[in-house]
């Protein structure tokens, strides 16, 4: 998985909360042309790192409540606002709290700070299983993928 954008998750309460961090090293391609001279971490980056933290907190919620692995999908984003730049190097804290879980979709409101500032904010809406998983075995596939990155992040991971 090239595109890992959340470096830890530090609380989980399911169905509700989760809070993790990501810090982007100024060795990232990115940063070459986002700008030259004065680097900043784009607002797409930022919203994929949110989305990536709530759909771990989704996935969880899901697993534990109902037994099957949702894999949620980012569909739509309302409200979105970015308030400060963030610099390459900065611990970004990740925060995204339940709305609304139904079997089907989610709406998740996302947040990230540095240093105690609130630097961008959405409410995100995600979608489970909008493409059929055809192969044999690729749903375990996904969920067994899925859960070893919940262990990498969650030191506290209770289990399956």
């Amino acid at each position: 998985m090239r595109w890992r954008l959340v470096d830890r998750i530090d609380e989980l309460d399911r169905d509700r909360f989760v809070a993790g961090a990501v810090t982007f090293s100024a060795d990232l391609e990115l940063f070459q042309d986002h700008f030259p001279g004065f680097p900043v971490v784009p607002g797409v980056v930022l919203m994929e790192s949110l989305a990536q933290i709530a759909g771990k907190l989704i996935g969880y919620s899901v697993r534990i409540g109902r037994g099957d692995w949702p894999f949620p999908i980012l569909s739509m984003m309302q409200a979105v606002k970015f308030r400060k730049f963030v610099r390459p190097g900065e611990e970004v804290r990740l925060e995204a709290r339940i709305l609304s879980l139904r079997d089907e979709s989610a709406v998740v409101d996302v947040r990230a700070w540095v240093a105690g500032a609130r630097v961008a904010q959405a409410e995100q809406t995600f979608v489970f299983n909008a493409v059929p998983l055809e192969a044999p075995g690729e749903a375990e596939r996904l969920e067994a993928l899925e859960r070893s990155e919940l262990r990498r992040l969650w030191p506290g991971y209770p289990g399956d």
